[in-house]
């Protein structure tokens, strides 16, 4: 077999591998890369289209801003007591003495604030409840794996509809106590200590409401200084009634949802313990630039 003699082919140049010169540059962003989710729980990835969060992530802040109004609630109903309670010694003292315009003026400064205030964070309590409630009904469905006894229209009206909710309204948060419990489907909903208290002052605030109303369209002034006293009392079963169902939310929402995110510790490394050692970094070389 013939072979080229020496010499004749020549030899193959071998290509030098070239000094590291730092990362690579570009000259605008990249727009690839890993995710920076490194010490997050796995929900949902920067750049894709978030859809809406399933009940049971949501209730745990409904369930806070609804307490939190409720509270603020509470404290304006009484102050507006106060305020109805004072008018009337006033009322009481006016029989044998003169009064002031100051006081006289401070008491109607007080209840007409605390009046305005009280109806606004009313209605505002009275929506965040309700929203609370329809998301809680699915949450706790979703969770004990069973269908809603009522529709969302039923609901509504058995929550709003005055005389049909002195019954349904109770009926309603026993249900919903049912199915947070996780209790049996063609089990009777059996009422706990807190839901029938709650029940207790919704009815007592209804009675209030009612019995103020009619007390308003008599005349003379013993009446006119009764409605005053009567309205005190409202505003206190109103603060209570507040007070009940912001417990009963933040109850029926720790159930739901029993570790809020605010309590989670942050996560982080400390120690490695058991790990091989790391291999060994080569040299760098003494003309390689950073």
């Amino acid at each position: 077999m013939a072979s080229p003699p020496p010499g004749a082919i020549p030899p193959r140049r071998v290509r030098q591998a070239g000094h590291y010169s730092g990362p690579p540059r570009y000259p605008l962003m990249p727009r690839w890369g890993f995710p920076n989710l490194t010490w997050r729980e796995p929900t949902l990835v920067p750049g894709l289209p978030a859809g809406y969060p399933p009940p049971i992530e949501r209730i745990g802040t409904l369930g806070r801003y609804t307490a939190t109004m409720l509270w603020c609630l509470v404290g304006l109903a009484a102050a507006g007591a106060v305020g109805e309670f004072w008018r009337y010694a006033l009322l009481v003292i006016s029989r044998d003495a003169a009064l002031g315009s100051g006081v006289v003026g401070a008491s109607d400064a007080l209840v007409i604030a605390t009046s305005l205030l009280a109806v606004v964070f009313g209605a505002m309590s009275i929506g965040f409840t309700l929203w609370w409630l329809l998301v809680a009904r699915q949450a706790a469905a979703d969770g004990a794996g069973q269908e809603q006894p009522r529709s969302t229209r039923e609901v509504l009206l058995g929550a709003l509809v005055p005389g049909l909710n002195l019954v349904m309204a109770g009926a309603i948060l026993a249900e919903l106590e049912h199915m947070v419990l996780r209790r049996a489907p063609d089990e009777r909903p059996r009422p706990s200590r807190p839901v029938l208290v709650w029940w207790a002052a919704w009815v007592l605030n209804e009675l209030c409401l009612v019995l103020v109303v009619i007390w308003r369209f008599r005349d003379g002034l013993q009446a006119q200084a009764d409605a005053v006293f009567l309205n005190g009392l409202g505003d206190l079963s109103a603060a209570a009634l507040a007070g009940v169902t912001a417990f009963v939310v933040s109850r029926m929402t720790g159930l739901l949802a029993p570790i809020p995110p605010h309590r989670l510790s942050v996560r982080r490394v400390v120690a490695v313990e058991g790990a091989p050692p790391p291999a060994g970094r080569p040299a760098r070389p003494a003309g390689a630039s950073r």
